[in-house]
């Protein structure tokens, strides 16, 4: 499979997610996302709450005294790299809980989309789990540099910069991955395929990043990034034949 060049212009790659949103609760899919909703909430009320009753204090264990004069610089870099750290954990958590029915989500959007309402072929609940912890180990392991980066002093300024960075291309493998699962493609082709529409994927997975970060917004933003892939998925495919 190939992607066409069309899907690696940002601004066309943000469209699909808005359109994700405008099909959120239409009739067909509605029943799809209650419990992806329901998991969300859970899950993003929790790290609301630990934010706001532990983040300030960890974020000043790691401001040692003879930096404090720069506390005004300082905390809001820590401030932005935790959050950033924070919700793409728990977003990668509830995408784990949420995985099985949100392959569904994207099979029963494709099938609407193409105009095929009754056809919905349901993904291997093993074969969904285990590429979504595959898909979590390679994030993990790509966010360790920058976990040892973001409480390195001096170093961290450009914390912020990769987070987002590594944010956007995370959420892109994330969300694309249902669609591309049901077709067939394997992780590590998902990563080349994305790969040739770099800058699309990480426009499409830089406005979900920002719109997890948002409380409230977060609740709804999983659910609808996986029907915004979906359809970009189909957009920018290259028939064979």
């Amino acid at each position: 499979m190939q992607f066409d060049k069309k899907g690696n212009n940002p601004a066309l790659a943000v469209t699909y997610l808005f359109k994700g949103l405008g099909l959120l609760l239409s009739a067909p899919l509605r029943k799809f996302i209650l419990f992806p909703l329901l998991i969300n909430l859970v899950l993003y009320g929790a790290a609301l709450t630990l934010g706001y009753y532990y983040v300030e204090d960890l974020i000043n264990q790691f401001i040692p005294s003879w930096l404090q004069w720069l506390n005004w610089i300082l905390w809001p870099l820590f401030f932005i790299s935790f959050m950033i750290a924070g919700f793409f954990t728990f977003t990668v958590l509830a995408n784990l809980l949420a995985s099985p029915f949100y392959g569904v989500l994207s099979a029963k959007t494709l099938s609407l989309i193409n105009g095929q309402e009754g056809v919905v072929i349901e993904p291997p609940l093993a074969k969904v789990i285990f590429a979504e912890l595959k898909r979590a180990g390679y994030l993990l392991w790509l966010a360790l540099p920058l976990i040892i980066l973001s409480i390195i002093p001096g170093i961290n300024v450009m914390a912020p910069v990769l987070w987002a960075v590594f944010g956007a291309w995370g959420m892109a493998l994330e969300y694309m991955a249902y669609p591309l699962e049901n077709a067939g493609i394997l992780f590590s082709e998902q990563k080349q395929l994305l790969r040739s529409i770099r800058l699309g994927a990480l426009g499409f997975g830089g406005v979900a990043v920002m719109g997890l970060a948002i409380p409230v917004l977060n609740v709804i933003v999983g659910p609808a990034a996986v029907i915004g892939a979906t359809i970009y998925f189909n957009e920018v495919k290259k028939q064979q034949g």
